[in-house]
């Protein structure tokens, strides 16, 4: 079961009948689907569907290079007007509407039986060999803070992309961080903060997105690489926090824990998604 999701999550473009989806299980096709369906709370098909779609709306809030016709066909769909009578049936928006403001709320609501059941296999375990102790070393950064319910942070997400296009900054020629300030599941969503960082040395003044310049600072860091569906880093924190810390014998330092992303989707199918995420030590 475990390939089979893995497989569907990297090959959205090709024909993913069930004939080929039971085969990477090694099933017989006779019963996969009800397996699947047993296991997973939906069906392949509906599985294959949102997982097509949730590409497709990261596509339109975030890639404004990519046509919505492109978009649809991607998604598999035959023609643009299909592909939109189902995102608005799904998300209660056009993808044109999305694309100018997206709604995140019915957004996450949406993707809830997808998330489901990827956490009822995907679980990614951790141990003390996959964390190493490094000297990361200073970098510095412009900084946008999200500050606010972390549902919403796809509006600033939104932000920080435009400012990166704008001031010559893309992924590729500019290393990607997150500083996490507060832990969601102790903090009042309105104060919740987040930063989203972009590595650079110029020197500019804080403008109408509200970036300022900051450094990230050098130092022994405990360091766990994540490799998957890397938007949600909460089991990776808690096992750095609760089990790792306590046995290692280090002590955290005064600064709070962060992520260089290293491959994101939509650009890389979520199964090849990479994140390290950085313990400041003493």
């Amino acid at each position: 079961m475990k390939r089979a999701l893995d497989n569907i999550d990297r090959h959205l473009d090709d024909p993913l009948d069930l004939d080929t989806v039971s085969a990477v299980a090694a099933f017989s096709k006779f019963h996969f689907h009800r397996q699947f369906t047993a296991t997973f709370g939906l069906s392949v098909h509906r599985y294959v569907q949102l997982g097509r779609m949730k590409r497709a709306s990261f596509r339109l809030a975030y890639r404004h290079d990519h046509s919505v016709t492109r978009i649809a066909m991607d998604a598999g769909y035959d023609a643009p007007d299909a592909f939109a009578r189902a995102f608005r049936q799904r998300f209660g928006q056009s993808p044109s509407s999305f694309r100018k403001a997206p709604d995140w709320e019915p957004w996450l609501a949406a993707f809830g039986p997808l998330t489901n059941a990827r956490s009822k296999i995907m679980h990614q375990p951790f141990d003390a060999s996959d964390v190493t102790i490094r000297e990361a070393d200073a970098v510095p950064v412009a900084i946008m803070e999200h500050r606010g319910p972390p549902n919403e942070i796809g509006a600033t997400i939104r932000r920080f992309i435009a400012w990166r296009k704008a001031n010559g900054l893309p992924p590729r020629r500019s290393r990607t961080f997150n500083i996490f300030h507060s832990d969601p599941g102790d903090t009042d969503p309105r104060d919740y903060r987040m930063d989203l960082c972009a590595a650079t040395e110029q020197v500019f003044d804080a403008d109408e997105h509200g970036l300022v310049a900051g450094i990230i600072p050098g130092g022994r860091c405990a360091v766990l690489r994540i490799v998957g569906h890397t938007d949600d880093l909460e089991s990776a924190a808690l096992y750095l926090y609760r089990d790792w810390l306590p046995q290692s014998g280090e002590e955290a330092r005064d600064f709070p824990l962060y992520c260089e992303r290293i491959a994101f989707f939509p650009d890389v199918p979520e199964p090849e998604a990479i994140a390290d995420l950085f313990l400041p030590l003493r």
